[in-house]
């Protein structure tokens, strides 16, 4: 234990307070139970720290870990628990649980046995709380913390900032909320960095180059690794789900052929599917279905994107910028919680609790497609500020 206490001390050295996202404040820190899910590199690890350093206290009775640490080569995570409550400890928090064998099993047996243990840890996306052998659902609340919102990036790049809205506010005041932004910022040319590289907040620091470079190699670590941790993927498996995605990148979001798509990759239909799912669950594509429809493995998803406009650059250089801006207003609606469907004629995206159509374009887009229909908005870049039922993109930004 000696080693990972060493650890810890290292890894605080680096961690301040200047900046944390948006699910920091909002976490039921004190539940008993705390699951953090997020894409690799969107800031899981610095809360986890932040949450240490800044809410507890770097005592004895608080203990960080990382289970890719050469100390779990040779020790289970229940057996760490035990000793550490043994010691006096209070609360252990657990960086990427997915990398422990038979990890679902472990957190079931702390929970059950330790109940003066407080544990707070975090995972890859694709973990399915409800996979392995036992059913952590009950026991564990789990949060999913998403990439930087246009709002954070404003905050974190440029110390500027603007307060999260909801929906209702963006349609009724967005003129308004727009001059707001203007005054303390140009939001059309940081709206466009953030496109290249706002969505991470690793990119800090490092010119655009660098920043893709970092991504590909999040990417395949999360491709070779985290599912291939959690999916029980061969390195064949692997090899087909990254020519899958360049097939995705590469393909209009309507055009998906999955018969085409098995034939070109000599593989089943279904197989297909499920290698789609898996890259869904991963934080590497959304998918945008239909009102009303059930979405199974075994379905064709109707509409499919890159998950946000940072990997989608990194995957396909000079991507559609139709299929970019519709990226990411799918990704901020999806990540502020407003379950964005696919409309069933008109429009680009339906949000069926606001009763609301929007239809995503630049400059030039007009009412034509959403002409005559009642509670439609079209959401324009390159647009400043917006009027009447124009809006810019960019304000889909301050939703989280």
């Amino acid at each position: 234990m000696d080693a990972l206490l060493e650890y810890q001390q290292l890894v605080l050295r680096g961690v301040d307070s200047t900046f944390s996202r948006y699910l920091f404040a909002d976490l039921p820190w004190h539940d008993r139970f705390l699951c953090i899910k997020g894409l690799r590199g969107v800031g899981k690890t610095t809360m986890l720290l932040q949450h240490l350093k800044f809410n507890l206290g770097d005592t004895k009775q608080n203990l960080y870990v990382s289970l890719d640490h050469p100390y779990f080569f040779r020790n289970s995570l229940d057996d760490l628990a035990k000793s550490f409550v043994r010691q006096g400890g209070k609360v252990l928090l657990v960086d990427e649980v997915h990398k422990l064998q038979e990890w679902a099993s472990q957190i079931k047996m702390i929970f059950d046995t330790l109940p003066e243990l407080q544990v707070v840890f975090t995972s890859s996306s694709a973990l399915d709380l409800l996979q392995g052998q036992a059913d952590l659902s009950r026991r564990v609340v789990v949060y999913q913390l998403s990439g930087m919102s246009f709002r954070e990036f404003l905050l974190f790049y440029h110390q500027v900032e603007v307060p999260r809205v909801t929906f209702t506010e963006l349609l009724t005041q967005h003129k308004e909320i727009a001059e707001e932004v203007l005054s303390v910022v140009k939001p059309i040319p940081a709206f466009q960095d953030y496109l290249h590289r706002g969505y991470y907040p690793f990119s800090k620091d490092q010119d655009l180059q660098s920043f893709r470079r970092r991504l590909m190699q999040t990417l395949e670590t999360t491709l070779n690794v985290d599912l291939a941790i959690i999916n029980d993927f061969s390195a064949e498996n692997n090899f087909k789900i990254k020519k899958l995605l360049g097939v995705v990148a590469e393909s209009p979001p309507f055009s998906i052929n999955i018969s085409k798509i098995a034939e070109r990759l000599e593989i089943g239909r279904n197989t297909v599917k499920s290698y789609l799912h898996a890259l869904e669950k991963a934080g590497v594509l959304n998918f945008l279905n239909r009102e009303g429809k059930g979405i199974s493995i075994l379905q064709k998803p109707d509409k499919i994107y890159i998950e946000n406009p940072n990997l989608a650059q990194v995957i396909r250089p000079n991507p559609d910028i139709g299929n970019l801006r519709e990226s990411f207003a799918l990704n901020q609606l999806i990540n502020a919680d407003y379950a964005p469907q696919l409309p069933r004629k008109d429009g680009d995206i339906y949000l069926s609790k606001q009763d609301v159509l929007l239809e995503i374009g630049g400059p030039g887009k007009t009412y034509q497609q959403i002409k005559g229909l009642e509670n439609a908005y079209v959401f324009s870049d390159d647009l400043e500020v917006g009027y009447h039922r124009k809006i810019p993109l960019y304000l889909l930004g301050l939703l989280y």
